[in-house]
């Protein structure tokens, strides 16, 4: 069954409420943000560390992997020892 409303709520003045919000906006763009003096930090778990670093790992260059494994670097040494035990089983 439909049933008619029995009131209604009179339109409110929307002009006017525009009008100051558009003052409001203008005066806070003229005012710069104040500036932090402390800079902001973020922390990662060491679950988003490890695949940061995996991830750089996977753009290192040919050259920059040798050059680690020359200085010790252990994941370098053994990804040159992939590549190299890869060589040989595709011959």
């Amino acid at each position: 069954m439909i049933s008619a409303i029995s009131h209604a709520t009179p339109p409110q003045q929307v002009a006017q409420t525009t009008a100051v919000s558009s003052q409001k906006s203008s005066q806070a763009k003229s005012q710069p943000a104040p500036a932090s003096s402390t800079p902001d930090t973020v922390q990662l778990s060491n679950a988003a560390q490890a695949a940061l670093a995996a991830l750089q790992e996977t753009k290192e260059t040919p050259a920059q992997t040798a050059r680690e494994a020359s200085g010790g670097d252990r994941q370098a040494q053994r990804l040159l020892a992939k590549q190299a035990a890869a060589k040989v089983h595709a011959k």
